[in-house]
């Protein structure tokens, strides 16, 4: 990430359609499921009304480098679980946003993307808050050559 443009948003709650994946890459067996059943609702048509986030749950670390992802994608009220799509609350929160284009190296865009993140949000006396870090998609998960997604770095003021 070359320079780092910044902006404070306020996520409002939402009600979310949830996929998880769990092992070494986890993204794609998440997406799979989050892709199968949003296209068939006609979500996908509509990513401004049905935006897209994922995050790490949990976390890979060195002792357990297998990890989860989770997908949400914003729903409707009205909308229902069904086999692998659960149905959730995000209560939202407060976040300094950054674009990641990560456009073919996405295992090492990211990582440094957060990290360049996270620093400015300590320079920038933004401590981090309790809830979920996001990561928002603006291109398909699926496109590693042109993946473009905003990181929600949560924080307390």
């Amino acid at each position: 990430m070359d320079t780092l443009s910044v902006h404070i948003v306020r996520l409002d709650a939402m009600r979310v359609a949830s996929t998880y994946g769990f092992g070494d890459s986890p993204e794609q067996e998440a997406w799979a499921r989050m892709e199968a059943w949003a296209s068939r609702m006609g979500f996908l048509d509509n990513p401004e009304a049905h935006p897209l986030f994922g995050f790490n749950n949990p976390y890979p670390t060195p002792e357990h480098p297998r990890y989860g992802y989770e997908y949400w994608m914003k729903v409707d009220p009205g909308v229902e679980p069904e086999g692998d799509v659960r149905i959730g609350e995000f209560f939202g929160g407060l976040y300094a946003v950054a674009r990641c284009e990560a456009l073919g190296h996405p295992e090492s865009a990211i990582p440094s993307a957060w990290r360049a993140l996270a620093e400015w949000c300590i320079a920038n006396d933004h401590p981090r808050g309790t809830h979920v870090a996001l990561e928002g998609f603006i291109s398909s998960p699926d496109d590693a050559a042109n993946l473009v997604m905003d990181l929600y770095c949560p924080i307390a003021r």
